[in-house]
């Protein structure tokens, strides 16, 4: 998935995407969390778009379009 695709995606899908993306990747420990943050200077949609490029860079898409992300189910999806 390109970096302009997750450039159309709503801020919510955004914010869902990468909370299942960080429960799969499970090494987003604090410090792989701060080095991230530090690249984006504490800007939330810049966070959830790092989150995802990683998650890309590993599963090949977004949490939704691969089986392990399908797997995660979350408590409030909307």
């Amino acid at each position: 998935m390109e970096h302009s695709k997750l450039s159309k995606l709503s801020l919510r899908q955004l914010q869902t995407e990468s909370s299942v993306a960080l429960q799969v990747l499970q090494n987003a420990d604090n410090l792989s969390l701060s080095s991230i943050n530090q690249k984006v200077d504490h800007d939330s949609t810049i966070f959830y778009k790092k989150v995802l490029e990683l998650y890309i860079k590993e599963y090949g898409d977004i949490p939704t379009n691969t089986e392990v992300g399908k797997v995660i189910k979350l408590i409030y999806p909307k």
